[in-house]
């Protein structure tokens, strides 16, 4: 069978797993290398007052959190062959998207407005924001909920398809991973400014092409000139080079 429609197969079978079950609740993978990063970071990240020298302990922080498990992968490549090979496959791709995880989320959020909970709305949308959600209005939550969607649409979902079509398992390991560090570690705060500036960097160059075909797909599926004018005008407005789109 052509390797392609052998990929297209697999992500349909992740994402009809993701939509069955949802993100497993215990023991997930990014969780465990969560945890391994906050530990590299508490090891890496003194109190450097000499910006290259944070730089580039942030980016051997990156190196060491990441290859571990891209090698890993590309042994699999090469070791597991059949259904075995196939199976790891559709689990890899169904443990790196969320879709059905960020639908609950945005519908938790856009209940509660519609039910007039603007508290409830608030706790929720802090579950998938980084900011202080606390004293937004109501229509504040619903724009940071809806931008969250957005963006988390090509972090989640877009981008890990995308590099999993691209180059196999191991690139789909290597963004999301990424992906995640960048959540972490890209603050542009005195902590994380140059420590975490390789992650953000390269989740940002990961993201670019994702990114830019989410915002053309969400585009053809709602007011597509409407949709293509905001994202002319107004993408640039936002410091992220992906985010704006």
């Amino acid at each position: 069978m052509d390797t392609f429609l052998v990929a297209v197969l697999v992500c349909a079978a992740a994402v009809l797993l993701d939509s069955l079950l949802g993100e497993p609740r215990r023991w997930h993978p990014l969780v465990g290398f969560g945890r391994w990063a906050s530990l590299l970071e508490h090891s890496l990240n003194g109190q450097q007052t000499v910006a290259l020298n944070s730089w580039l302990r942030g980016l051997l922080a990156t190196l060491v959190a990441v290859m571990p498990a891209v090698v890993l992968a590309i042994l699999l490549q090469w070791l597991l062959e059949g259904w075995l090979w196939l199976l790891a496959q559709i689990a890899g791709v169904w443990l790196a998207i969320s879709l059905r995880g960020l639908a609950e989320h945005g519908r938790a959020v856009s209940t509660a407005l519609a039910c007039g909970d603007g508290a409830r709305a608030r706790l929720a949308v802090g579950r998938i924001v980084s900011r202080d959600a606390a004293a937004l209005s109501d229509e504040g939550v619903a724009a940071a909920a809806s931008e969250s969607m957005l963006e988390n649409g090509a972090d989640a979902v877009f981008s890990s398809v995308f590099w999993y079509l691209v180059a196999g398992l191991p690139g789909l390991v290597l963004h999301r991973l990424v992906n995640t560090l960048d959540a972490m570690w890209g603050y542009r705060t005195p902590q994380y400014l140059y420590f975490g500036r390789c992650a953000a960097r390269l989740d940002d160059a990961m993201n670019w092409v994702p990114a830019r075909l989410t915002a053309l797909t969400y585009a053809l599926l709602g007011n597509t000139r409407l949709a293509l004018q905001c994202w002319r005008e107004q993408s640039k407005a936002w410091d992220s080079p992906n985010a704006g789109p």
